[in-house]
């Protein structure tokens, strides 16, 4: 199942200040080469080679930078939040125009050592409009989120915390044009906000990953990250 990937790269990184200040997250360096880099390399070794970036603070550097993708051996196309920045559901929201029916949905910040060619089968399968990857947590890498039980998702929210949850939004889903229908057009919006009200209604499917999870989204992720990345070889 071939579906293009959309990577949410639209945000203010206030977190990796001073190293934002002038470029966004997604040209951070890590191990040598912007972490866009190594996400796009991760991508093609999994099959997936159409990238379309959601955009807002100082993401005219990545085009300038990247251009349609062809010197990263992929398709790169480019949806800009524009003057007001719409959040990772109003992103998405903008960014239809470009989009099939089906699609990943992938944080600007993460690196995911996960098969997604299998995720893609688990969405195929389940019949929901949207699936989320989870990953046990027990909080012990940030606060759990999902409660995740028999292979189904029975919450997911950022603000309801239940002894239950002792999953953690793991970075990486597949979502459908439908469940954007009722969301605003070109207004702020969150994403988590979209998959919480799915949960509720029994609609999000769930795929439980083994794999930790690595971001570049707090200092420390930075320097973890770059340490895994520089101890491999390209």
């Amino acid at each position: 199942m071939s579906l293009p990937l959309v990577i949410l790269a639209g945000g203010l990184a206030t977190r990796l200040r001073p190293l934002t200040e002038k470029i966004p997250k997604a040209l951070v360096e890590v191990a040598g080469r912007p972490f866009l880099e190594h996400q796009i390399q991760l991508l093609k070794r999994n099959g997936i080679s159409d990238v379309i970036l959601c955009v807002g603070y100082l993401g005219e550097m990545i085009e300038q930078r990247y251009g349609d993708g062809a010197e990263l051996g992929v398709r790169i196309r480019y949806s800009f939040d524009g003057s007001t920045l719409l959040g990772t559901g109003g992103a998405i929201k903008k960014a239809l125009a470009l989009l099939p029916d089906a699609f990943f949905v992938l944080y600007g910040d993460s690196y995911l050592l996960v098969d997604y060619q299998a995720v893609a089968t688990a969405f195929q399968e389940a019949g929901e409009p949207a699936l989320m990857t989870v990953f046990a947590n027990a909080d012990a890498w940030d606060r759990s989120n999902v409660w995740f039980e028999h292979g189904k998702i029975r919450l997911y929210s950022k603000r309801e915390r239940l002894p239950e949850m002792r999953h953690i939004d793991y970075g990486l889903m597949i979502c459908t044009r439908q469940i954007f229908c009722d969301s605003p057009d070109d207004a702020p919006f969150d994403l988590a906000d979209t998959l919480e009200h799915l949960s509720r209604k029994g609609q999000l499917a769930g795929y439980e990953v083994s794999q930790r999870f690595y971001e570049i989204g707090s200092p420390a992720g930075l320097a973890e990250l770059d340490r895994l990345l520089s101890d491999r070889a390209w």
